[in-house]
């Protein structure tokens, strides 16, 4: 039981530090979400979004940062 106490810390701390970065970036006015190629619909009575350019961005971003510690632990 103490072992799911600690996955939940540390769920809980993941969570926190995710929430900070948000809120940091917000303040960055950086372009994430408007960049060339996010697919933006507007009808009469509904929007619709898809931020693809941005989700390969920050895959390709995420992954390349996984691979540089994958390297660092070997």
């Amino acid at each position: 039981m103490a072992g799911f106490g600690k996955l939940l810390i540390f769920l809980g701390a993941l969570l926190v530090m995710a929430g900070a970065l948000m809120l940091f970036l917000g303040r960055t006015h950086l372009p994430l979400g408007r960049l060339p190629g996010d697919l933006l619909f507007r009808g009469k009575n509904t929007t619709f979004y898809l931020p693809l350019t941005t989700s390969i961005v920050l895959s390709l971003l995420l992954s390349l940062f996984l691979y540089v510690i994958g390297r660092f632990r070997r």
